[in-house]
C-alpha cells in the first residue's frame, strides 16, 4: 500500500514539512514519486521513520542516525532490541524521578522527611555530560567556551532568576506555535520580533554572534535540545531553526 506525504504525516505524528526535510537531507526517501511529482511512501519508509523516531528519542542527532541507517549491516530487529533495553532503563529511571517527587511533596507537607542527597535521587548527570559532548563535537572549542560561560551565570542566579528564564522562554514558544499555526511563515515580522525576543533570552547563558547564533538555530533542529521545543509544538523546532537563519543572515 502507498501513501502521501499528508497521508505518512497522519500516521506517524510527523509534520509534512519535516518529512520534506528528511528526504531533502537524504534521511528518508519515498518509494518513489508520482506522474505529478508527489511523494508516495510504502511499509518500508513506515518502518525506517519508526525508527528514526526511535533514535531521535533516544537523543541521536539526525547525522547520526543518517549514518546508522545508511549502514549495510544495519538490523532493524537488532535495533529494535536495543532500543528495548534503553527504554526499559529510562523507564526505571523515570520511576526513580517520580518517587523523588512524591517523597518531596511528603517532606513539602511535613509527613515525611527526607535527606539531603534524596532530594537528588534519579536526575542524570550522564545524560547533562553528554548534551554538553555533542555542543562540543560540534563547535569544538567555541562550544566548550559557551558552556563554560553559561555555567558561570547561571552560578550567580537565583531561584527567582531561573523560574523568570524559564517562564520567559515559555512564553516565546507559545508565541512562535501561535504564529505557526496562524500560517505565518519564518521570516514574517511578527516571527522575527520574536526570535530578536529569543536571541536575548539566550545571550543570558553566553554570548551568541551571527555564526554561533545561526549554528544554534540548527543545533535545535538537529539534536536533543529539539526536545526542549517539541513540548510547545513538534515542528517547533524545525520553524524556530529556519527562522533563526533569517534572523542572522541580518545580523551585523
Amino acid at each position: 500500500m502507498a501513501y502521501t506525504v499528508a497521508k505518512m504525516a497522519e500516521i506517524s505524528g510527523v509534520s509534512v514539512r519535516t518529512l520534506h526535510w528528511y528526504d531533502e537531507v537524504g534521511l528518508l526517501r519515498p518509494a518513489y514519486h508520482g506522474p505529478n511529482g508527489y511523494r508516495y511512501y510504502e511499509e518500508e519508509q513506515l518502518l525506517l521513520l519508526q525508527q528514526i523516531l526511535f533514535f531521535r528519542e533516544l537523543g541521536f542527532e539526525l547525522k547520526q542516525i543518517r549514518k546508522v541507517l545508511g549502514r549495510s549491516d544495519f538490523d532493524k530487529m537488532a535495533a529494535l532490541s536495543s532500543h528495548r533495553k534503553i527504554l526499559v532503563k529510562n523507564l526505571e529511571n523515570a520511576r526513580k524521578l517520580i518517587k523523588t517527587i512524591d517523597n518531596t511533596i511528603e517532606h513539602l507537607k511535613g509527613t515525611k522527611k527526607m535527606k539531603e542527597k534524596d532530594l537528588f535521587s534519579g536526575f542524570s548527570k550522564k545524560q547533562q555530560a553528554e548534551y554538553e559532548k555533542q555542543i562540543i563535537e560540534r563547535f569544538g572549542a567555541q562550544g566548550k567556551a559557551h558552556i563554560e560561560e553559561s555555567k558561570r551565570r547561571a552560578a550567580k542566579w537565583t531561584e527567582g532568576d531561573m523560574e523568570a528564564v524559564k517562564r520567559e522562554f515559555s512564553a516565546i514558544c507559545h508565541e512562535l506555535v501561535r504564529l505557526m499555526e496562524k500560517g505565518a511563515v519564518p521570516s514574517a515580522k511578527e516571527v522575527q520580533a520574536e526570535v530578536a525576543k529569543h536571541f536575548a533570552w539566550l545571550s543570558k547563558f553566553w554570548t551568541p554572534d551571527k555564526e554561533s547564533y545561526a549554528g544554534h538555530g540548527k543545533f535545535i533542529a538537529e539534536s536533543e535540545l529539539r526536545k526542549g521545543y517539541e513540548v510547545f509544538h513538534a515542528r517547533l523546532p524545525e520553524f524556530i531553526s529556519e527562522a533563526i537563519q533569517v534572523f542572522a543572515t541580518k545580523m551585523n
